[in-house]
């Protein structure tokens, strides 16, 4: 058994990136090889220099819902915060909220919008535990036409306090992104330009794609004494028929399976569970950790991550302990940008 304090490390407060580059590609890309034991520097415009014709990226096309709510007690005017996490057919909210005082079933919050406006209420019927309610609107719009009404971009803590501007509304969204659900960015794809995309094609590389709605359980720390007690939340995903085909003939090819992202690795990961990946749609605790067999992912692209949290787990478990920690080490004495909007790892 292994206490989380094995994956705790510091790092000072400046290198922890508050905003994004003017240009994506132009992160820092500390280049991981397992096999030779090296760490080099490049940044993330080179991938295709690391990468081979027969090798194939895979990147998660989650889009971020603007999830980050504001509001008002109804009730007694007390202040609101909260983050939408998903809703269901009969238009049922989760939310995670925080307010002085303690809710009761019935009670309403007004949502305002991003002018501090109110927009409309929201019944709170039932306390789910953790601090997660479920609650009602008081209009019968989808749930994303409404967080375009009210919500902002949901930027994690270390963020400017998680207090957007204009810019996050595009930079804190991957260039590819489809399928609405995420409440928080599968920020690996972060990096990456059309530009880029485009010659990773004009070099011979397979792009292929997945979806995982990243929850907010992704990104908390490890809440137990030992790694291997944590419970990971329930994530929706799915890799489809015709993406596992064009996978399948890359290895075939003799290439190998690069996960853009922890998000992308888990869903792969996930639909091979038995050896062989297939078609898979549904939830997904998967959680990563030693031992580990992978079956799916040859390489990983991936940023730095927050100290005693699962992905720091994950990129460990993959890239090998010793050797990432090293790379830890290498990447704050060369002053690299950590976290959401910073550099990247590349390990081989």
């Amino acid at each position: 058994m292994t206490d989380v304090s094995h994956y705790d490390y510091e790092v000072p407060r400046e290198l922890i990136a508050q905003m994004p580059l003017a240009n994506r590609s132009d992160a820092r890309l500390l280049v991981v090889s397992r096999a030779e034991r090296s760490i080099t520097h490049a940044h993330v415009r080179d991938l295709p220099d690391f990468l081979r014709p027969t090798d194939c990226i895979v990147l998660n096309d989650t889009r971020v819902l603007p999830a980050r709510l504001a509001g008002y007690r109804m009730a007694t005017g007390g202040r609101w915060t909260g983050l939408f996490l998903s809703a269901d057919e009969q238009g049922h909210w989760e939310v995670l909220g925080r307010t002085r005082g303690r809710l009761k079933a019935g009670e309403r919050i007004m949502l305002v919008d991003r002018t501090a406006r109110d927009a409309f209420g929201l019944t709170m019927v039932a306390h789910a535990g953790a601090g997660v309610w479920i609650a009602v609107p008081d209009r019968a719009d989808t749930a994303s036409d409404l967080l375009d009404l009210v919500g902002r971009v949901p930027l994690p803590p270390y963020i400017r306090g998680g207090r957007m501007v204009e810019r996050d509304r595009e930079r804190y969204q991957t260039v590819f992104a489809r399928h609405p659900g995420a409440v928080a960015a599968p920020t690996a794809g972060l990096h990456f330009t059309t530009e880029l995309l485009g010659r990773l094609v004009d070099a011979g590389i397979a792009i292929c794609r997945v979806t995982l709605h990243v929850g907010i359980g992704t990104f908390r720390p490890l809440h137990t004494a030992r790694v291997e007690d944590h419970q990971m939340h329930a994530e929706w995903g799915e890799i489809t028929a015709a993406n596992v085909e064009r996978i399948e003939a890359c290895r075939r090819a003799g290439g190998r399976v690069v996960a853009i992202g922890t998000t992308s690795m888990r869903v792969l990961e996930t639909a091979a569970r038995e050896g062989q990946l297939r078609p898979w749609r549904g939830e997904t605790r998967l959680y990563i950790h030693p031992p580990f067999q992978f079956h799916a992912v040859d390489a990983l692209l991936t940023n730095f991550h927050w100290p005693q949290s699962t992905l720091l787990v994950l990129v460990r478990t993959f890239g090998g302990d010793a050797l990432i920690q090293q790379a830890y080490a290498a990447a704050i004495q060369q002053r690299y940008r950590f976290y959401s909007y910073g550099d990247a790892m590349f390990i081989q």
